[in-house]
This record gives C-alpha cells, sequence and structure tokens, in this order.
C-alpha cells in the first residue's frame, strides 16, 4: 500500500522521482526502491515524505484513507 501511496502523491503533483529524491537528499535509484518496494522506508523518511505532501504518516502506510495533516505539537 505504501508503494502505491508515494508514486501516486508523487505524479499527482506531477514530481519525477529525482525531484523527490532531491527533496529526500537520497539518490534517484534509493527513491525508486522505495516506490518499487524493494528497499524499506526508513521513519525518517516516511516523515519528511508526510511533511513534503502536506499529509499525515498513517496516510502513507495505508492505515486511514484520511489525507489531513496532523498539527505538529
Amino acid at each position: 500500500m505504501i508503494y502505491n501511496r508515494i508514486r501516486d502523491l508523487r505524479e499527482d503533483h506531477d514530481l519525477k522521482q529525482k525531484d523527490v529524491a532531491d527533496y529526500l537528499f537520497c539518490a534517484q535509484q534509493t527513491y525508486s526502491n522505495y516506490e518499487l518496494g524493494q528497499r524499506d522506508i526508513p521513519t525518517n523518511v516516511l516523515i519528511k515524505l508526510a511533511d513534503f505532501y502536506n499529509t499525515n504518516v498513517d496516510y502513507l502506510l495505508g492505515l486511514t484513507n484520511n489525507k489531513i495533516h496532523y498539527k505538529k505539537m
């Protein structure tokens, strides 16, 4: 589920894998492996992706369909 969500969000924002990889300070191939499910996504990367797409980690993980971004404490 997570892999489809991060790919769909990227495509919905008309971004290339390289664009998101640059934001995450990783190689395009590393990010591609995240989208393909060939590499586990570290927690800090999930948090950065949620912030980047203005959503929440639960949405990225497929635990909810609610995209609303949680307010930071």
